[in-house]
């Protein structure tokens, strides 16, 4: 029965050394190595991730940039939304915080 497997085409072409050789390589590079694939992949994932997260971020950022320019020429803006952002109140006046429960 060994004899007959030794004899199949497919079987002298893997027991080739060169063939075994390019094979290992091939292993070695695609799970193995530091370099490998499947590091790479991972890492495209993790760029992929960090460049929405800047087109995000520059979208928020142009949004602050409008909100101070407009708090920035106008003091009634400004009031409005420190009183609203951060309770501030001037000398002689009551805060009341109202906080509903949501059900």
């Amino acid at each position: 029965m060994l004899k007959k497997i030794r004899e199949k085409k497919w079987f002298i072409i893997l027991s080739n050394r060169y063939v075994l050789t390019g094979l290992f390589f091939v292993v070695w590079m695609l799970f193995l190595d530091a370099n490998s694939y499947l590091i790479h992949h991972e890492l495209n994932e993790e760029i992929d991730r960090m460049e929405e997260g800047i087109d995000y971020y520059s979208g928020e950022l142009e949004v602050n940039k409008e909100q101070l320019e407009a708090l920035e020429s106008d003091p009634e803006k400004l009031e409005k939304f420190a009183r609203e952002e951060y309770w501030m109140h001037q000398p002689g006046e009551e805060i009341y915080l109202i906080d509903f429960e949501e059900d």
